[in-house]
């Protein structure tokens, strides 16, 4: 029985067809572009960052605020999640070679992934020391506190501004934004804390703040490593459904049916199609190979696929 290979418009004859698109490098043109303008905001934020985190760091000790100093550790925590960010763009532009096959351009995930770790240890820290200062409150000087708070909010409305104007498809641009976002919920609550201090003399609140704080910390890291890490273990992009792709392939002229079929993001935002193809005539395969593509491309924005052809049976035993 006669088969077709298909490899970029080319057809040979084999057992099975096996089709990969690599016909994408107008897309990817605009993936380079868009990631060197995040590149660029990512390194800019970061350099904010790393610069006031040693102020507000000095200045929470010397003024006794834990609300700073968590503030100063969520910084720190920013800076170098902000420093892998910029790494991890500058990484995936390295070219794919024979044991990276797709290069390094799912590292930028793993390092959205590592952030998420990163907040979860820092929400961990503050409620663990913010529990202490219930319970046994620390004397704090409260102006040193609203200047040093007022000075932090102003870097993270910058750095939050520089980041606002990048790809927020991008899932290291939403994890620094979460980040300098937590930063400013930080400098508000330590400006708020320090007013409280100022008027009431009550030491309790720059902890409760503090632990308000690390909850919604908390929310934002459960998003980004929830997502990274499912990015990593290949699972279906959240805006595609297998069964309806698959549906729609099986109504392609030629197409009997699809199995074996496995859909999953590289990136976060490049998506890409596995399958086996049983079609009527195999002579055909070249052919229905463009269909299956087209579809994918224009319905679907799917542009790499990789298509086994096959004429009666599946020739792997646990086709499903």
């Amino acid at each position: 029985m006669a088969h077709d290979h298909a490899h970029a418009g080319h057809s040979h004859d084999k057992s099975h067809d096996h089709s990969h698109d690599h016909g994408h490098s107008h897309a990817h043109g605009h993936h380079h572009h868009g990631d060197s303008k995040n590149e660029n905001r990512i390194g800019i934020a970061a350099l904010l960052t790393g610069g006031f985190m040693g102020v507000e760091l000095a200045g929470g000790l010397v003024a006794g605020s834990l609300a700073l100093i968590a503030d100063a550790g969520h910084m720190l925590s920013d800076f170098g999640s902000l420093a892998l960010a910029w790494i991890g763009f500058r990484m995936a532009r390295r070219p794919a070679n024979s044991r990276r096959t797709f290069g390094f351009r799912r590292f930028p995930v793993l390092a959205a992934f590592v952030n998420g770790l990163t907040l979860f240890a820092i929400v961990v820290w503050i409620i663990a020391e913010a529990i202490g200062r219930l319970a046994n409150p620390h004397p704090i000087e409260p102006n040193l506190m609203l200047w040093v708070a007022a000075a932090g909010l102003a870097v993270n409305i910058v750095a939050f501004a520089v980041l606002h104007g990048a790809d927020r498809d991008n899932l290291n641009v939403r994890g620094a934004l979460l980040h300098v976002a937590g930063d400013l919920l930080g400098s508000i609550a330590a400006i708020v804390g320090a007013i409280v201090i100022m008027y009431t003399g009550w030491l309790q609140v720059d902890p409760i703040l503090s632990v308000l704080v690390s909850l919604i910390i908390l929310r934002s890291a459960w998003s980004l490593t929830f997502e990274s890490a499912h990015i990593l273990l290949e699972g279906a992009p959240h805006n595609l459904d297998l069964d309806k792709v698959t549906h729609d392939l099986e109504h392609i002229e030629g197409v009997v049916d699809i199995h074996h079929a496995h859909l999953w993001s590289l990136d976060g935002r490049r998506s890409m199609m596995t399958m086996h193809a049983r079609i009527k005539d195999t002579a055909a395969g070249p052919a229905v190979v463009a269909r299956i593509k087209a579809l994918l491309h224009d319905r679907y924005a799917i542009d790499h696929a990789t298509i086994e052809i096959e004429g009666d049976d599946c020739a792997d035993a646990d086709c499903a």
